[in-house]
């Protein structure tokens, strides 16, 4: 006898998840949708990727992948054998037995949380939801979103979480450039609304992920992702206010957390840079502070946190104007600039909230002139937050090149860079990152 309603239906995907016969949807093909996708995919699913930019499956499906995270050889077999097809064609999700949004959870211009990729998503599921399926969030929000916002959305269609479709959350928690842990390997934190929808959406994600560990709510598995992301954000505005307290006192702090990581308990060492980046820990810390004030809780902690980070490309920025007048009784108005990397972090592509474009922008509002090399990012995408350095293209670092500027900045310190050719050549290098320790040289400054 069925004694829950959604019964059948997580019956059916438990049997079909565990036989790789389940059709897989993934939407949004970015840097979570596209890894998970391909996961998916390796394992036997029959997966389909979805996205709203025509040109993204048009490549994808020629096995050509924009991703460093998934190289092309890896993707093209999966094409080649139909395991994987990308389309913009969202009808096709009426043939899904499982379906995960992955699409991005932005902040508006005035640091509240932007849910309307999540939201249209949603209503575009809707226009296509099948009775029997499995709807999964994958986009980091506050606690609560899987329940006030999608599945409300889903269940206008007169079809009910539990009964007809089921619905769960499950954090993504992708490393880009991390060669240790790839999204098979990363444990997975997975929740389902009710406990037939738990049962569903953890043998989907048995089938691709090396463990999964499941949590009593979708409101619990929300909070695990932002509680990872406070925790980094706050940690990292802990040493860059270290730092700013060290460099007054002449103590460089990153000798200092190198000394105190030697303790084999108690501590954890953070690095300091130059501001945050990437499209979590700069962003999803404001998604709970949002969330609080609703309960009339003050997060000042978190907050706090929060402005010693944003405040980091300016400090960076007085810092270059200091050493500029001190070293050579030069202004920053009418300098030359060259920033070493863009990316938000070492060794990978990916320049989503990178301190970068804020610093770029604050250096030639003071009237200077910027110029950036990064191997990872050949051209500054088009954005809606630095809309005008759309375009702009790395320069070579050759030894002439990097003599013309009247100092380096170090923003991301990518293994592939010669900072022995920097350091050779370079008027001046504030380094942000502390890759110029190794070399002794009086022309270093940190910041």
């Amino acid at each position: 006898m069925n004694d829950h309603p959604g019964k059948a239906i997580a019956d059916r995907l438990v049997e079909a998840c565990t036989a790789r016969s389940a059709r897989i949807g993934v939407i949004g093909l970015g840097y979570v949708g596209l890894p998970l996708a391909v996961a998916c995919a390796r394992v036997g699913y029959p997966t389909i990727g979805f996205d709203i930019d025509p040109d993204k499956p048009r490549r994808l499906n020629a096995g050509e992948s924009y991703i460093d995270t998934v190289p092309s050889d890896a993707l093209r077999p999966l094409v080649e054998a139909g395991t994987f097809l990308a389309t913009d064609d969202f009808t096709q999700l009426e043939g899904c037995d499982v379906i995960v949004i992955c699409v991005p959870t932005p902040l508006s211009r005035h640091r509240e949380p932007d849910l309307s990729y999540v939201e249209a998503t949603a209503r575009t599921i809707a226009d296509n939801l099948q009775r029997g399926q499995l709807v999964v969030l994958e986009s980091t929000s506050y606690p609560g979103t899987t329940r006030e916002v999608v599945v409300p959305v889903l269940e206008r269609t007169g079809l009910l979480s539990g009964r007809d479709f089921l619905a769960g959350f499950s954090p993504e928690r992708e490393d880009h450039g991390n060669a240790d842990y790839s999204t098979a390997t990363i444990p997975k934190v997975v929740a389902g609304d009710g406990p037939e929808a738990s049962r569903a959406i953890r043998a989907f994600y048995d089938a691709v992920m090396e463990r999964t560990v499941v949590v009593s709510s979708p409101d619990v598995a929300e909070a695990v992702k932002i509680t990872e992301n406070v925790f980094r954000a706050v940690n990292i505005a802990l040493v860059n206010e270290l730092k700013t307290v060290y460099h007054e006192m002449g103590i460089d702090v990153w000798e200092v957390i190198e000394a105190a990581s030697t303790k084999p308990f108690g501590y954890m060492p953070f690095w300091p840079g130059p501001g945050l980046g990437g499209h979590c820990i700069p962003i999803d810390p404001f998604y709970l502070t949002w969330k609080a004030r609703e309960h009339e809780i003050a997060t000042r902690f978190i907050e706090l946190a929060g402005e010693i980070n944003v405040s980091m490309p300016r400090y960076v920025v007085r810092r270059l104007e200091e050493e500029l007048n001190g070293r050579f009784a030069k202004p920053l108005n009418g300098a030359r600039i060259l920033l070493l990397g863009v990316a938000y972090k070492r060794n990978v592509g990916d320049d989503r909230e990178s301190p970068a474009y804020r610093l770029i922008e604050l250096i030639e509002a003071r009237g200077a002139k910027a110029g950036y090399h990064d191997p990872h990012v050949p051209e500054i995408k088009p954005s809606r937050e630095h809309a005008a350095l759309a375009g702009r293209r790395s320069v070579e670092l050759s030894p002439t090149e990097i003599a013309g500027y009247d100092a380096v900045l170090v923003v991301t310190d990518h293994a592939d860079v010669d900072y022995a050719a920097v350091v050779a050549n370079a008027k001046m290098v504030v380094d942000t990152r502390n890759a110029c320790a190794a070399f002794g040289a009086d022309n270093v400054v940190k910041a």
